[in-house]
């Protein structure tokens, strides 16, 4: 390396908004102005079934197979988050999206006619939390006035990805969660618009955490610990402890996670206590509906989050609210190759407008 070189590598500024060891403070808040969910019959039937903007009676939503259900899902719930801001599709600069499929089909083929530019991402379940953070750091960095997120997942579609065919009839564990049948979108903007939904305004991305667990059959126990891990984090680089939170939300834990991520914390010294919930729990009531430990998928902690906690704030009922959608990182290659599940878990903090 030459003197010019070094001097210039030495001298460059240090990351404005990064904060702590992991997080971000977005200089400016992001907005999000709108959202939109669409799920199953299932999801319909559960607690908050009445608050999703759309349910299909036959979860085949019209179509021939269960992959493309899952790419109508995706499709549906864009179609109506722009329609609600009154938006064109052209408005809009880029599309953040995924779902649990091999190479994503779900969303290429869900969204391929809207002719946007699109980041494919894959976080498995965490996927809302991904699409969201690094939507709102092109936003927030100006690179985009509009960007959408989109994410999805189908219980049939999931089952024969990850385990048997429907048709096989196998039994389930009572530490296995339901596959939500379900997609979220969400459109973020650079300014206000007087009727936002929420506003994003500090992000923490996960790493990933592997204790070597390796039963597929219980992902809220391979996923708690990635949670455990980003909560704490967050804490620590924004300064701030459970009572500044309405509700510290996790994505997809279900009961089983939801009991190891809070003895987690507790050895850290962190109490959740009632300020914690889980969207697998919410979305199912799992002794009518016999969901066992709860809801998973991409499209579980998306359609809650629409349709669910972006009303608690909008409403002012809640003010606060840390988001921490969480993903078990495996494939069906890697689990029948004997490896473990690895977490990961990605936070945002939402903030009434």
């Amino acid at each position: 390396m030459n003197k010019t070189t070094e001097t210039s590598f030495c001298s460059r500024p240090a990351a404005l908004f990064a904060c702590g060891r992991q997080s971000i403070r977005l200089p400016v808040p992001v907005y999000i102005r709108s959202s939109a969910s669409v799920v199953g019959s299932r999801e319909k039937q559960g607690p908050l079934g009445e608050l999703f903007d759309f349910a299909g009676e036959d979860d085949l939503f019209g179509c021939d197979t269960w992959e493309d259900a899952e790419s109508s899902l995706q499709r549906d719930a864009l179609h109506l988050a722009l329609q609600k801001t009154g938006l064109h599709s052209t408005d809009i600069r880029y599309l953040f999206a995924g779902d649990l499929l091999g190479q994503s089909i779900a969303t290429s083929f869900g969204l391929m006619q809207y002719e946007r530019p699109l980041f494919g991402l894959y976080g498995a379940c965490s996927t809302c939390g991904l699409s969201l953070t690094l939507a709102s750091l092109a936003v927030s960095g100006s690179f985009a006035d509009f960007a959408a997120c989109v994410t999805s997942s189908h219980f049939a579609s999931a089952e024969k990805e990850f385990r048997f065919p429907l048709g096989y009839g196998n039994q389930r564990p009572l530490s296995a969660s339901w596959t939500v049948t379900g997609s979220g979108a969400f459109i973020l903007a650079n300014a206000p618009s007087g009727h936002d939904r929420a506003m994003i305004t500090g992000l923490t991305p996960g790493k990933i955490v592997d204790y070597g667990l390796r039963d597929s059959m219980n992902m809220g126990a391979c996923m708690a610990p990635a949670a455990a891990d980003t909560i704490r984090q967050h804490f620590e680089d924004f300064g701030t402890a459970p009572n500044d939170y309405d509700k510290i939300v996790t994505g997809d834990l279900g009961k089983v996670g939801q009991r190891v991520l809070l003895d987690l914390l507790q050895t850290s010294g962190i109490d959740l206590g009632e300020r914690h919930m889980d969207c697998g729990i919410e979305i199912y009531d799992c002794k009518k509906q016999d969901t066992h430990a709860g809801g998973s998928g991409c499209g579980c902690s998306a359609s809650v989050l629409s349709a669910f906690l972006l009303k608690q704030l909008s409403e002012k009922k809640w003010k606060r609210i840390l988001f921490v959608p969480t993903g078990a990182l495996l494939s069906k290659t890697s689990y029948n190759e004997g490896q473990s599940v690895p977490g990961i878990a990605h936070a945002l903090l939402l903030e009434a407008v």
